[in-house]
């Protein structure tokens, strides 16, 4: 089956290049980047790598064009950290400079059959493009493509879709669950028993860190998976499920790894059961991090895998790209995680912080692959989208 996949994979590639084979596409991009990032034996293997559909493609109009985000949820605080980027900062930079008309916003509230009705309903009201986020992988391969046949091409961060006439853009999540398992192994003496906490199940996204996070924590011997819950990304819902679990669990908990944008939710638990603070992996929410500001020797680091704000920038700037016609040369541009100190902390969130705030850190997009220097690797005509001449 895999060989089957491995092949046509292979063909779809060659068709959508009108014959031209390349290796994997992955060779046009640096080695180092491609070793980091890009390397079989640390990508989830359904992450599309090959060859983009849109190397040689154009627009069907020029600008000012009109994007749709056909958002799949909007409970939790990092959504609201999404649409507050795009709607505050990037759709008024992007209108002042004459290249957007407008956005149209819907939401599916996890419905996959209600975002399908939404991103056909965005390709026939005539959008150029759509953005998606988080998505079941496979869902809305159909959709996709029936965008593609419309001319309106489909971009998701912050997870893959498997088609190939999407182009993808997010943290490599299997690595970076695979470092988040690895930290909290070290972080417990490489013996004890540990929470999973996963986020929305059935997303790439929260598969992969899953799958990364497992791979990780099994390398320690003594290390054993005592639980498994998920908390749907949302703190509210991880308290819950962790509460549920802490009360018909009473045996020895040493550590609880959890998918960022629930990390809030488990420490209020771990409060409220009574029992001793043990680490909790940590990610960009400000309460979480304002509470290690307050207790410094609580972990040693915390990992930033999707900083709201940066990955839906990302996106667009790829977006932009594509339909300015610099061609992306492959289906994923995959960028490194970041690593927070508690020095880091202590600058980044102030001493009065408040352990409740349901805000976000991000990186800045210098240092989550948006600079032009770094996509520029991922593209065969690459220049600054802003100077777009049209």
């Amino acid at each position: 089956m895999k060989l089957k996949r491995l092949a046509a994979v292979f063909v779809a590639s060659v068709l959508l290049t009108g014959g031209v084979v390349h290796a994997t596409g992955l060779d046009e991009i640096p080695a180092d980047v491609a070793q980091r990032l890009y390397s079989k034996d640390l990508l989830d293997p359904a992450q599309p790598v090959g060859l983009s559909a849109y190397r040689d493609w154009k627009p069907k109009k020029g600008p000012p064009w009109t994007i749709g985000y056909a958002s799949s949820y909007a409970g939790n605080t990092w959504r609201a950290a999404a649409m507050d980027r795009l709607q505050n900062e990037i759709i008024p930079k992007w209108k002042k400079l004459g290249l957007i008309k407008e956005v149209i916003i819907t939401q599916s509230n996890l419905k996959d059959a209600t975002q399908i009705q939404q991103m056909r309903q965005l390709v026939d009201q005539g959008v150029d493009a759509i953005i998606v986020c988080c998505s079941n992988p496979t869902a809305l391969n159909q959709t996709i493509k029936y965008a593609y046949d419309k001319g309106v091409p489909t971009f998701s961060f912050t997870g893959y879709l498997t088609s190939p006439y999407a182009v993808n853009s997010s943290v490599n999540y299997q690595v970076g669950g695979r470092d988040l398992g690895l930290w909290m192994g070290e972080q417990i003496g490489k013996k004890g028993n540990v929470l999973v906490v996963q986020g929305i199940p059935g997303t790439s996204g929260s598969d992969s860190q899953d799958r990364g996070i497992k791979s990780g924590l099994a390398t320690f011997p003594d290390v054993k998976v005592v639980g498994d819950v998920a908390g749907m990304w949302t703190d509210q819902v991880a308290q819950a499920e962790v509460q549920k679990w802490l009360s018909t669990h009473p045996g020895q908990l040493d550590g609880v790894v959890v998918q960022s944008a629930a990390e809030l939710g488990v420490l209020r638990a771990l409060k409220q059961s009574g029992r001793k603070m043990v680490p909790v992996a940590i990610g960009g929410e400000v309460g979480a991090l304002c509470y290690w500001r307050k207790n410094p020797q609580f972990i040693s680091a915390a990992i930033q895998l999707w900083p709201p704000g940066d990955d839906i920038e990302l996106a667009w700037n790829i977006m932009m790209r594509t339909l300015e016609g610099q061609g992306p040369k492959i289906q994923s541009v995959l960028v490194d995680a970041v690593k927070f100190t508690i020095e880091d902390v202590n600058k980044i969130v102030p001493a009065n912080c408040s352990e409740d705030s349901d805000k976000w850190v991000n990186v800045g997009t210098s240092k989550w692959g948006s600079s032009a220097a770094y996509l520029d690797k991922f593209f065969l005509r690459p220049g600054d989208p802003e100077k777009f001449k049209h």
